[in-house]
């Protein structure tokens, strides 16, 4: 691998919707730099970047993969993102780690959610973007249309680079609206088509016009009717591409690598280096004092840990960018998230899978290194006399449950280790007990997402589990203020059992928990039995008396009672605060509770009509609906029975445009008529036990 300087790095991501073709297209770059002499296709399994074997058994990304290649005295670094958002956490972690956002267009099918979800965090990121229209010559596709439908989205600042000679099978090249000159598919200048003409002048203007409107000089001279040299248009261009102020539009077809390497030339002449980026706010651990970092290798050390992965040869690997500073191999670095100092060992240039030793990381550039102990995505590598930390990585709620149970006992020993690699490995799944339902639930982004988590415990690392619909985690509380009494008492030779009470029970507003009063006086119950009533009364609400579901949102008050010389002590007492609870709550209109959901969905305008009336079905509350260029956000609140398998039913809906995330929001009172459903099941469900 050449030696860079920091100026001849381009960092780019490749995202769009699932199918556009990034894949495919990081494996043209690679043929074309002369890393590769086959083009490897993701339907034979065989490609560089899908490597890992649940990427090649699915035939689709499933996480991201670094490709470096040398191109026109540059280093590119290209990230290549899953395009299913069941994945989105891939996504962000690249959005972190790269200075260009390359959005593929399916020219046949037009601007899908995937991109819509990168663009908006591009923008809010403030990456400059290159849009490609992909799949030229596929069958149905249309640059104009795609061209429209991009701009009605996205705005003027998308304006055309290129435009296609031909599109289907009659693809045959572009021209490039800079020079006017017409390309081949493989870069070659060729013929321009005479019936192209006014079309290159439209786009030519159109482009000409919005460099120039981020140019003073140039603007001065466009508006007294002075053509602009062609190195001026580029300068201009530049400038605006690396601004973000201009999103130039190119077109391609990687699965033929037809006019790839011209998307390549324009990486390098446009888009920014490293050096040109803003520079990265930092705060300094020591004084959490805000600093500014500059690209600049010769600076103090901040890398920003991006991926941590599972490498079956080298163990966990962790991939970083250098902010600022350099690092070496064989050296030492202070992790100011974690607080620890970690031993690098051998840095890595990864490409797929492979790993190429390298002597050092300098700023702007993309590496990796083995075996970290105290290291996770997110974190900031530092040196330890100068500790800076930069703002980690920002990642959506979980929006989809499953149980996990383990297939045999071999796995019940090993399923906790595993856990633990796969939540550090994947940022975006948590594991954790329901102690309401004794589940294990695991957390994550959909269900395909869930799916690849569990063929990965099994593949990686020999723990097979088994996936199932959760239990809706229900509450039960009371409706009505009650007074209750009880009073436990046994003898059966010897000294006897004796425990008194009287409990005042009353409902407490939604989400407020449980309150325990006492308001004995006079030493009716001695004090050292109040803490053993309300231990009693605490361990009853783990088991309500409708479903035997945890109680929620009530104050126990404790209020008179009585007591034995002899036979009271504190298990006779904590007898009589439990049955005293259940029978008060009894006589008290108990109810049942159900968690609701914040739903928050993004699709088509065309599919709002069928979205919302399978909402409605699911007992869904619209809160609100904001359509904006063609797609509309839908803010529901819905319980979340309805929604454990919401995925498959919007994918179906919107043939998988549409993408949505849900976190709990409250718990509401169930309807009567689902209440004696769900209170049935449970009983029945607690006989078999």
């Amino acid at each position: 691998m050449n030696n860079y300087a920091t100026s001849a790095i381009r960092n780019i991501g490749l995202f769009s919707h699932g199918g556009a073709g990034k894949t495919t297209l990081a494996e043209a770059f690679l043929f074309n730099s002369g890393l590769i002499t086959r083009l490897g296709k993701v339907d034979e399994g065989n490609s560089t970047s899908d490597y890992d074997p649940e990427e090649i058994r699915r035939r689709m990304s499933i996480q991201l993969s670094l490709i470096p290649f040398d191109w026109k005295e540059s280093r590119i670094n290209v990230i290549d993102s899953p395009g299913f958002s069941d994945f989105i956490g891939e996504i962000y972690q690249a959005l972190t780690a790269v200075d260009t956002a390359v959005i593929l267009i399916d020219a046949a099918s037009g601007v899908e959610m995937g991109a819509e979800l990168v663009w908006r965090q591009a923008e809010q990121k403030q990456i400059p973007r290159v849009l490609a229209i992909s799949k030229i010559d596929r069958e149905n596709a249309d640059f104009t249309r795609t061209l429209d439908q991009i701009q009605e989205r996205f705005g003027r600042k998308v304006v055309a680079l290129q435009i296609p000679i031909g599109e289907e099978s009659n693809f045959r090249g572009l021209i490039d609206l800079v020079s006017k000159k017409a390309l081949g598919v493989d870069g070659d200048e060729i013929s321009a088509p005479a019936d192209l003409a006014d079309s290159v002048d439209e786009f030519h203007e159109r482009l000409v016009e919005a460099v120039a409107e981020n140019d003073d000089d140039l603007l001065m001279k466009y508006l007294e009717g002075e053509p602009l040299e062609e190195e001026e248009i580029r300068s201009g261009l530049r400038q605006s591409v690396r601004a973000g102020l201009v999103i130039p539009v190119v077109v391609c077809s990687a699965l033929q690598n037809h006019c790839v390497s011209t998307l390549m030339d324009a990486i390098v002449e446009y888009c920014p280096s490293p050096a040109d980026r803003p520079a990265a706010s930092t705060a300094q651990d020591n004084s959490d004092k805000t600093v500014q970092l500059k690209t600049d290798s010769d600076g103090p050390l901040a890398a920003l840990v991006f991926k941590t992965t599972a490498d079956p040869y080298v163990g966990k690997l962790t991939y970083f960018r250098v902010l600022s500073g350099t690092i070496k191999s064989d050296s030492h670095a202070f992790n100011s998230s974690s607080q620890h100092e970690e031993r690098l060992g051998q840095l890595f240039s990864v490409r797929g899978k492979t790993q190429e030793p390298v002597a050092q990381i300098i700023a702007g550039d993309i590496g990796a290194v083995a075996k970290l102990q105290a290291t996770s995505t997110g974190d900031t590598l530092c040196t330890k006399d100068n500790a800076l930390t930069v703002p980690g990585i920002d990642l959506p709620a979980q929006s989809y449950f499953a149980s996990l149970a383990p297939k045999s006992k071999a796995d019940l020993d090993k399923m906790s280790e595993a856990i633990s690699r796969m939540s550090e490995e994947d940022l975006t799944i948590k594991v954790a007990k329901d102690q309401s339902t004794g589940q294990t639930i695991l957390s994550a982004m959909g269900e395909l997402h869930a799916d690849v988590t569990a063929a990965k415990m099994k593949n990686k690392l020999g723990v097979e589990v088994e996936l199932s619909l959760p239990n809706v985690p229900y509450r039960e509380t009371i409706q009505e203020s009650r007074n209750s009494e009880y009073k436990h008492k046994k003898q059966s030779g010897g000294h006897g059992q004796y425990g008194h009470v009287y409990l005042e029970i009353e409902p407490l507003p939604r989400n407020s928990g449980f309150e325990f009063a006492n308001r004995i006086v006079g030493g009716v119950v001695p004090k050292q039995y109040i803490p053993a009533v309300e231990k009693g009364v605490v361990e009853a609400l783990a088991d309500g008396v409708l479903g035997g579901f945890p109680v929620v949102d009530l104050r126990v008050t404790l209020y008179d009672g009585s007591f034995h010389a002899v036979d009271s002590s504190e298990i006779a007492f904590k007898i009589a605060g439990q049955q005293a609870l259940r029978n008060g709550m009894s006589d008290a209109r108990p109810t049942l509770l159900e968690p609701i959901m914040r739903v928050h969905i993004d699709i088509p305008d065309q599919y709002v009509g069928d979205v919302l009336s399978d909402l409605n079905t699911r007992r869904g509350r619209v809160l609100g609906m904001n359509p904006q260029n063609g797609v509309s956000t839908i803010e529901a609140t819905v319980p979340m029975g309805e929604m454990l398998r919401y995925s498959a039913s919007l994918r179906a809906l919107t043939q998988g445009r549409g993408v949505y995330q849900m976190a709990q929001d409250h718990y509401e009172a169930v309807p009567a008529h689902i209440e004696q459903d769900v209170i049935a099941e449970a009983k029945q469900e607690q006989a078999a036990v």
